[in-house]
């Protein structure tokens, strides 16, 4: 294991963590950050507070915690870090509402840490943090595929840990009783908690394992006596063991829900369940729903328990439709992406390195080009307006796939032969050979449409982006003059901002 990883200030913080003191662990995590010895200390602190501010669901803090760790563990280059970086960005993107995002953190995180040489405590950390949001996002095959990875490396890495990932059991096991595989549910909440019951315990009693875990077993317990079996586990005092993090908050409620239930208070249940306010995160939205159905049967209500169990397969059912829209999304940006590298950028090695269009540079040559040929064409500059919101309010890596999505729209939208590139910032260039002035109206608007088209939520949740475009003829002697492609787009905006009073003036 690197030094940086555990020198004494970081060992110390991890340890907050780990016994359930986020808050802690944040405030220990930042006074390393605002003075460390090392850039390795620096990226691990910072990983740790976006650990931290995960656990506790501190959503204003999200994009400024991602964009520094992001920025340290770029520069150290460090596959565990990477790895686990990518894993908790993941959850941020996803609880933003951006599914794409998220599970291309997810494969990113796969991916540096496939390539992890030497097993340790960090690298099993961080596939476990992978297990665990495959889990949290319902992609439960590779939950279980992370969590071998986990078991895996803390083996190998001899760290003792005796049960291995109880919450994507349990996340799995509920996704079976969502989708009517109730035995299949009882069977892996059985599974685990017989595992449980086989370790040795501590002091107290409880099962020797994280503290972290304890309200996973608890929870576990509950809804499998709920289900009619029993559980084997002091459901109560597991319950009631975790940390101050959100999740642990929302775990202790329902399994207090689940046993209210069993003990006959559904009534009470069910205010309870109406209280509620983030069972989505933590246990999946079809649970609220489940339960409720659960409660009425236990009332001998079976009308009513079957319209909650029929709101339980909807909610389902929204969430495969989501997936099915998210693989539609994917295959269209994969053909983006290879109608970008047919570009006139990918023979000429002067290319925009995040969108992969032509650059300013390339821009300039172009333009040179036609005016030394004398051959009419017209310039038009595309401004993405909104994103300086999307930059603020999420991150600059969600900024960053707003800009690749605007040029692989506006590459499949252009006519063959025309000529996009990316200016500077969310400034877009296009140069149309052959087309006056006068023609640039239907494309403007095919331009316009193909962008409002676009599933903007899916990659920046609540952002509102739209396009502005400006056009302005191409001087055939621009060439003679070493700035003209310079001011070019200057003509543009101008072109643009007469555009948008004629607009104005319209409405």
């Amino acid at each position: 294991m690197s030094s940086d990883t555990v020198t004494e200030r970081l060992v110390a913080a991890r340890r907050l963590l780990y016994t359930g003191d986020p808050h802690g662990a944040i405030t220990a995590a930042d006074v390393i950050a605002a003075d460390p010895r090392t850039p390795g200390e620096h990226a691990w602190a910072l990983l740790l507070r976006l650990a931290g501010v995960v656990n506790l669901e501190r959503s204003t803090e999200y994009t400024s915690t991602v964009d520094r760790a992001f920025a340290a563990v770029r520069v150290l280059k460090d596959p565990t870090a990477t790895g686990g970086f990518h894993a908790l960005a993941a959850f941020t993107a996803y609880s933003r509402g951006s599914l794409e995002r998220c599970v291309t953190h997810l494969v990113r995180s796969m991916r540096s840490l496939a390539k992890v040489e030497c097993a340790d405590r960090e690298a099993a950390i961080a596939w476990h943090n992978l297990a665990v949001v495959f889990s949290y996002i319902g992609f439960h095959d590779h939950a279980a595929h992370a969590a071998a990875q986990t078991r895996e490396v803390a083996a190998a890495a001899k760290l003792g840990w005796a049960l291995n990932s109880p919450e994507v059991q349990v996340r799995h096991a509920l996704s079976l009783d969502h989708r009517g595989d109730t035995d299949g549910c009882v069977r892996v909440l059985r599974a685990l908690l017989s595992n449980a019951n086989r370790i040795s315990v501590c002091s107290d009693g409880l099962p020797r394992v994280t503290r972290m875990d304890l309200p996973w077993i608890g929870y576990a317990g509950a809804r499998l006596e709920l289900l009619g079996h029993k559980a084997g586990v002091d459901i109560r005092r597991c319950l009631g063991s975790g940390g101050s993090d959100a999740w642990t908050a929302d775990l202790a409620h329902f399994g207090h829900i689940c046993r209210a239930i069993t003990a006959g208070e559904s009534e009470l249940a069910r205010r309870r369940l109406n209280q509620a306010t983030s069972t989505a995160a933590v246990l999946g939205m079809a649970e609220t729903p489940r339960l409720k159905a659960l409660s009425y049967l236990a009332d001998g209500d079976f009308e009513t328990a079957y319209a909650m169990d029929r709101e339980t397969f909807a909610v389902q059912a929204r969430i495969n439709d989501q997936m099915r829209r998210f693989l539609v999304d994917a295959v269209a940006t994969r053909l983006d992406h290879e109608e970008l590298r047919r570009s006139p950028a990918a023979g000429g090695g002067q290319i925009d390195r995040l969108t992969g269009l032509p650059n300013r540079r390339q821009l300039q040559e172009y333009v040179g080009d036609l005016s030394a040929r004398g051959e009419p064409a017209v310039l038009g500059v595309v401004e993405l307006d909104g994103f300086q919101d999307v930059h603020v309010q999420h991150s600059a890596i969600v900024g960053d796939a707003v800009l690749q999505r605007t040029a692989g729209t506006l590459v499949r939208v252009m006519r063959r032969g025309d000529f996009v590139s990316r200016y500077s910032g969310a400034q877009f260039v296009l140069v149309l050979r052959g087309t006056p002035l006068s023609g640039t109206g239907d494309i403007g608007e095919r331009i316009g449409r193909a962008l409002d088209e676009q599933d903007w939520a899916a990659v920046a949740p609540q952002a509102h982006l739209s396009a502005s475009i400006g056009w302005a003829e191409i001087d055939a002697g621009a060439h003679a003059h070493p700035h003209a492609v310079s001011s070019a787009p200057g003509s543009a905006d101008e072109a643009m901002r007469r555009a948008q009073q004629a607009l104005r003036k319209a409405g």
